[in-house]
């Protein structure tokens, strides 16, 4: 199973206060432990709410744009993992480990394909892999 782990923003974060290298090096350390282990898809830190934008659909093809920032830090994230565990059990283990110190985290289950059931056909079914297929190749890392 793949779960997604929220961490959400807090006043210095939204701020644009950056975390200490101790904190850092601490992440990285952990972010090397989750890597070998397995776990590790995708963990990215995000910019504050104010370099942001939310898109408010209201009807077909009605949207409005909403520059940040918005108000309820304790509804925004600032960072996000993404890991395949074994279990929702696994994840929170492993989100024990994290070197946070204060804060608030949310894990959250990603669907599977086969979590939809019949009303995902085949011919959607082969579309999601072919998606899937080559948005892996154009996320391969950059080395060099």
């Amino acid at each position: 199973m793949r779960v997604m782990v929220i961490v959400k923003a807090s006043k210095d974060s939204e701020a644009g206060v950056l975390p200490s290298e101790q904190l850092l090096t601490e992440m990285g350390k952990y972010n090397e432990e989750l890597a070998q282990a397995g776990l590790l898809l995708a963990a990215e830190g995000l910019q504050a709410s104010s370099k942001g934008v939310r898109v408010k659909f209201s009807g077909a093809r009605q949207s409005t744009v909403i520059d940040g920032p918005f108000a309820e830090t304790k509804e925004l994230i600032a960072g996000f993992w993404l890991w395949r565990c074994q279990s929702m059990a696994e994840a929170i283990d492993w989100i024990k480990r994290a070197p946070f110190q204060e804060g608030e985290i949310e894990l959250r289950q990603v669907f599977e394909a086969e979590d939809f059931g019949d009303a995902l056909t085949p011919e959607l079914r082969a579309r999601e892999e072919r998606l899937r297929a080559q948005s892996e190749a154009f996320c391969q890392p950059i080395t060099g």
